[in-house]
């Protein structure tokens, strides 16, 4: 398990006073919960401090600096702006980010909502980054933890939990829809992923799809990663919304069910520093998806 640094507000505080004096009399609110390849910290009422965790979430920094405000302006919904990019120091030995503040709740946090609703919001947010121009963005890789990508990079991964997982789980229905969708393909030119959709990274406003953040994993390739939220969250009403509206091929959504199924897999048989709460999300998860 990758070790993580400790980050707390007196270190922020004192990186914010020495770098950005302009903002050093602002407040600074540990945002919880506070993600997991990044800590984030709420300054003042309009800025959010974005740290990386860990060594191997840097790339995600100048990612996000680099491409966030040109993707911003093709999307029908807000998504962070990124306002500053602060150096190491103060013991924290990182480079790391100030962003605008965006108001809501996350799509976890609330209560009540339109399943159907938000699979149609979040579906017509997908397809308007999958119709910006792809040149130059980043191809799947270590920085986006290959999301974008072949899932059979996590083969290994995948048959490992199987196994360690036995006769809790259908393991033969498991395999035989993970060997299915590593079968298949995308086809196409790239197009632009978020890379991880999930209840954390939705804000909510008013029962409605407000914003779209935590770009960390985002890059240009096959967009099956995103559609794992189908699984994830949606209600079975709503994930055939999603699908519908989406309009993407069974072969993309076969892989976005071989995602949804590694990460639970991996999760479940016990993957580090996982909550108890998650892993029974996951758990949800394998049953929605037959393997269990």
């Amino acid at each position: 398990m990758t070790e993580r640094v400790k980050i707390d507000e007196a270190t922020v505080a004192a990186l914010v006073a020495d770098q950005f004096p302009q903002w050093a009399d602002l407040p600074i609110t540990r945002v919880r919960p506070g993600g997991w390849d990044n800590r984030t910290f709420r300054l003042g009422a309009d800025l959010l401090v974005r740290m990386p965790a860990a060594a191997h979430y840097l790339a995600q920094v100048e990612k996000e600096q680099t491409w966030l405000p040109r993707l911003a302006a093709q999307l029908p919904l807000p998504i962070p702006a990124p306002v500053a990019v602060g150096a190491p120091g103060e013991g924290y030995t990182f480079p790391w980010s100030i962003c605008a503040w965006i108001e809501g709740e996350t799509v976890a946090a609330a209560e009540d909502l339109d399943h159907v609703t938000l699979a149609q919001d979040l579906a017509d947010f997908l397809l308007a980054l999958h119709a910006i121009d792809p040149a130059g963005g980043p191809p799947a890789g270590p920085h986006n933890f290959h999301r974008g990508g072949d899932p059979a990079v996590y083969d290994g991964q995948t048959r490992a939990a199987t196994e360690t997982l036995g006769d809790q789980i259908n393991g033969a229905a498991a395999l035989a829809l993970w060997d299915e969708a590593l079968a298949t393909r995308w086809d196409r030119p790239p197009v632009w992923i978020h890379g991880d959709v999930a209840p954390g990274n939705l804000l909510v406003r008013n029962g409605r799809l407000a914003a779209v953040i935590d770009f960390g994993t985002c890059g240009v390739g096959d967009p099956a990663c995103d559609l794992a939220f189908a699984w994830t969250f949606l209600n079975e009403a709503a994930r055939d919304t999603f699908r519908q509206r989406l309009g993407l091929d069974d072969a993309t959504w076969l892989r976005g069910q071989a995602w949804a199924l590694w990460k639970a897999l991996i999760v479940v048989a016990g993957a580090p520093g996982v909550h108890t709460r998650e892993r029974d999300l996951h758990l949800r998860v394998l049953r929605r998806l037959g393997v269990m």
